[in-house]
């Protein structure tokens, strides 16, 4: 891993003249642009009736209903790029930015803005993100920590009078960073101009968007707390009642705080109009950010974290993402089985499985922020392949244990929530990304004078006080501190092999993104699943503490059931698992390459893992999957 690059937003103030140096010789290209779109979308064979067509085509706004998810692919392919994003219209927003040049970033600042606007209980400007991005010209990939922070006035005793401030009310604002990120990102890799990229999601704030279901489900299901703030419900809702799907939200703050950061840079978030409407009513809510904190945020720029398994390299975040090393772990676990294909398939695959999650569970909470802690330790054993093997031989094909067995000495992080997509461009750079506000709809306070959702991150610190379900002592490394950034299970990943992309992934719901992850990489990778195969299978989750194995058992959202079978149940039960049904688990986002060989007359396609290296063409085919646990399509160029 390389040295943390500290970027400062507030050397952006002078955005557009950098920009305009930068693009130089695209000026007359950007005038004609929407001409071109039109030209572009006519010949492509879309027939994309949503706001963010008409927005990016026509500049007007149109009524989305004709949108109908059960109407657009689950899997789309494409040798020109594609995107894989929870929400379609966003996906489509990705893919247009695409179609007119834009590098993968260009395409991952759109989204980012689109997703805070249509799913806010995810994801939003008030929150912050794990970016990865690979370049294919350099082959240089590199990780965006825009991660919130704690502000300065923080203590790790400032919630001993009040647990719930904790994780409900602005006290538990961390300080945002996903504008600031998100500018850093553009400026290394952007193509295309900063405000146009703010455009699709300010007409879809300003002129109103369909509630989609997963959206509808989490107004519901968070109806009283939203009407009881007013900011929320001065959006989500009307009449005294909370929006139902199918209706239209509009939030006209949101999107005039948008336009505000599109022409005046990210300066405007964190030393402007934006951060001092907003800071002023994280006060009046009760909360102690103030502009000293916008002001000293800085997003850090490192070399992503790299890691061998199973032949291929996985890119990640490094702490305090406790998922790339998390995911390794248990990768490298799985891998010191003789057969890797019994250690990660049904049954007693699954049973491995999860044992060698709970071990990592339980190892993951020696990590913490590597600007204020010592992790080297952990993180050394974690990523050992010796250490893999020694925890191998504590795994038993009859049994599970009690969380004692696995030498866990803290309680569990309980992050929730975030959004996640993944782009690859026509010039195969990539990107993998995971958004979050933490819970529904973060500290359930919208900020009325910016629209913007305030995220409840200081909830991922420990604290001295806490006392937990499981009764175990809180994690020292993850104590709060002024500016130091909460332990996350965000697992965004980039996978390459001999250099070459094979594919992009990650996914969203707190703690249970890594077991997801690591069963999508294993369904596509050691199963040989097909990518739809490979996401929509039924997955299980353990946490540790609980001692009970979550299995999912429910309807997605586009009508299929997603559930394990009663073998596999009665397996699991007999070797003194615990099981319980949920209904829906984590999202997955996927990208895969793969590549035609030519043998014997005859044409194959198999993905990246199995083609030889002078076999390979530079551009394979790309393959995008969206989970039909949230109502995500993905769009190709």
């Amino acid at each position: 891993m390389g040295d943390a690059i500290i970027a400062d937003p507030l050397l952006c103030i002078d955005h557009e003249t950098v920009a305009e140096k930068k693009k130089k010789k695209q000026s007359n290209y950007l005038k004609l642009a929407l001409f071109l779109l039109l030209i572009l979308v006519a010949t492509s064979g879309y027939s994309f009736n949503d706001n963010i067509t008409a927005v990016l085509l026509s500049r007007q706004t149109i009524d989305d209903h004709s949108l109908s998810l059960g109407t657009v692919s689950d899997v789309v392919e494409s040798e020109n790029g594609v995107v894989a994003a929870d929400d379609a219209r966003c996906s489509e927003i990705g893919a247009s930015v695409l179609r007119r040049g834009g590098h993968a970033v260009d395409a991952a600042v759109a989204i980012t803005l689109c997703v805070g606007v249509v799913n806010p209980m995810s994801s939003g400007i008030g929150g912050g993100s794990f970016l990865i991005v690979s370049s294919q010209k350099d082959s240089k990939v590199e990780a965006f920590d825009m991660r919130e922070t704690a502000p300065l006035a923080a203590s790790k005793d400032m919630y001993k009078n009040d647990a719930s401030a904790k994780s409900l009310g602005a006290l538990s604002m961390g300080v945002p960073g996903e504008i600031a990120g998100l500018y850093e990102a553009w400026k290394r890799y952007g193509r295309l101009p900063w405000k146009p990229l703010f455009e699709p999601a300010i007409e879809l704030a300003r002129g109103g968007f369909v509630v989609h279901p997963y959206l509808g489900k989490a107004i519901s299901s968070h109806a009283a707390m939203i009407l009881k703030d007013p900011g929320l419900r001065s959006v989500f809702s009307r009449n005294g009642q909370v929006l139902k799907p199918g209706e239209t939200c509009y939030n006209p703050e949101l999107a005039r705080s948008l336009e505000t950061i599109s022409e005046q840079g990210p300066g405007a978030f964190y030393n402007g109009t934006v951060g001092e409407k907003l800071v002023n009513d994280v006060k009046k809510a009760g909360g102690i950010i103030t502009m000293d904190d916008l002001r000293s945020y800085k997003v850090r720029v490192t070399n992503a974290m790299s890691a061998d398994v199973m032949g291929y390299t996985i890119h990640g975040m490094p702490p305090p993402s406790g998922g790339t090393v998390g995911f390794s772990m248990v990768i490298d676990i799985l891998d010191s089985y003789s057969n890797l294909y019994t250690a990660s398939g049904r049954d007693l695959g699954l049973h491995r499985l999860i044992e060698a999650m709970k071990h990592m569970f339980a190892a993951r909470m020696d990590l913490g922020d590597p600007g204020f802690v010592n992790i080297t330790n952990a993180m050394n054993q974690m990523l050992s392949k010796t250490h893999a093997e020694e925890i191998r031989k504590r795994i038993f094909d009859n049994t599970t244990f009690p969380p004692e067995y696995y030498l866990n000495r803290w309680s569990q992080l309980r992050d929730q929530g975030t959004s996640h997509f993944c782009i690859v461009d026509a010039d195969r750079n990539s990107v993998s990304m995971t958004s979050t506000v933490n819970y529904g709809f973060g500290a359930g306070v919208l900020s009325p004078s910016t629209g913007i959702v305030l995220n409840n991150e200081m909830d991922d610190f420990s604290v001295p006080a806490e006392i937990t379900p499981d009764r175990l002592p809180p994690a020292p490394t993850n104590f709060i501190e002024p500016n130091k950034r909460p332990l996350s299970s965000m697992t965004p990943l980039v996978i390459t092999k001999d250099g070459e992309f094979v594919a992009a992934l990650g996914g969203a719901g707190g703690m249970h993104i890594i077991p997801a992850v690591l069963q999508v990489f294993l369904n596509c990778f050691v199963l040989n699943m097909k990518p739809k195969q490979a996401v929509e299978s039924a997955r299980i989750y353990h946490r540790l503490i609980p001692n009970v194995v979550s299995y999912e058992n429910f309807t997605a959202i586009n009508g299929d059931h997603i559930g394990v079978s009663e073998d596999t149940k009665m397996f699991l039960a007999e070797r003194g698992h615990e099981l319980k049904a949920v209904s829906g688990g984590a999202i997955v986002q996927l990208i895969v390459q793969s590549f035609k060989e030519e043998k014997e007359d005859e044409m194959i396609i198999e993905i990246g893992r199995k083609i030889g290296k002078k076999s390979k063409p530079s551009k394979g085919l790309l393959t995008a999957v969206c989970d039909p646990r949230k109502d995500g399509k993905p769009a190709a160029v």
